[in-house]
């Protein structure tokens, strides 16, 4: 039987993909070489291959409607496009999700913000499965300690704290580690009710998964705000997330 032609533009991986890590005789080793290579779908906007952590998936509904699937669990032949405000944009003006799809898809009028609000909810809900797994420290002297004992891989602010605050733990953290990322999403209540508490302005995550994925997520939350990473902020939530 023939086998199936992989569609980087789809849900089946890129060729190279379900091919990369063979050895010379066929065989591979498992976590070695190529084989540990991220998976790789094209953007329908900008026609790049990506690794899938900067892209987000859609997939047509039954009525017809764009639906997004950034946790990438729904039904259905993914559509992928760049988490970029820009991408989105380009998308939606020219009707592309029609055109990857090859059929008629409702597309809504508030797809942006509603791609934006799931995506910062990602962020938060990934936060507070770090607090329950003893995995944050929250509070400025918590976080003061968690940085000195080396038990703080990412360093996340309320964007709406006072300045004086933020910058002695940012000296403190870029003096521990001086590539440590801090970021900045949301504001202090936002991020207090995803780690336990009323409002939080400091919180650090330990080193590990859920520190590399909370990178991941803000880095594609970035994006759909049109804020640089460079600069270690997120940008201010839309009018529709507040």
């Amino acid at each position: 039987m023939a086998s199936t032609a992989a569609r980087p533009d789809g849900d089946t991986p890129p060729a190279r993909e379900q091919g990369a890590g063979r050895q010379a005789g066929g065989k591979h080793r498992r976590g070695s070489g190529p084989m540990s290579a991220e998976p790789q779908r094209r953007c329908l906007a900008s026609g790049l291959v990506l690794p899938k952590a900067q892209l987000l998936r859609f997939v047509v509904g039954p009525d017809g409607t764009l639906v997004p699937d950034l946790a990438e669990r729904l039904p259905g032949r993914g559509l992928w496009l760049q988490a970029r405000q820009d991408m989105m944009a380009k998308a939606c003006a020219k009707n592309l999700f029609a055109k990857a799809a090859k059929r008629q898809v409702r597309v809504p009028d508030d797809l942006a913000r509603q791609v934006e609000s799931l995506a910062l909810r990602r962020c938060l809900d990934l936060l507070g499965l770090a607090r329950r797994a003893g995995a944050v420290a929250a509070g400025f002297e918590k976080v003061k300690a968690a940085l000195r004992a080396g038990e703080v891989g990412l360093l996340i602010q309320a964007a709406d704290a006072a300045e004086d605050g933020r910058h002695k733990i940012q000296a403190l953290a870029h003096a521990v580690g001086p590539q440590m990322a801090v970021l900045q999403f949301c504001g202090a209540a936002e991020l207090g009710a995803a780690v336990g508490r009323e409002a939080a302005v400091h919180v650090g995550v330990a080193p590990g998964r859920f520190a590399e994925g909370l990178l991941r997520e803000v880095q594609r939350l970035a994006g759909l705000r049109g804020v640089a990473m460079q600069t270690n902020e997120v940008g201010r939530p839309t009018e529709g997330e507040r």
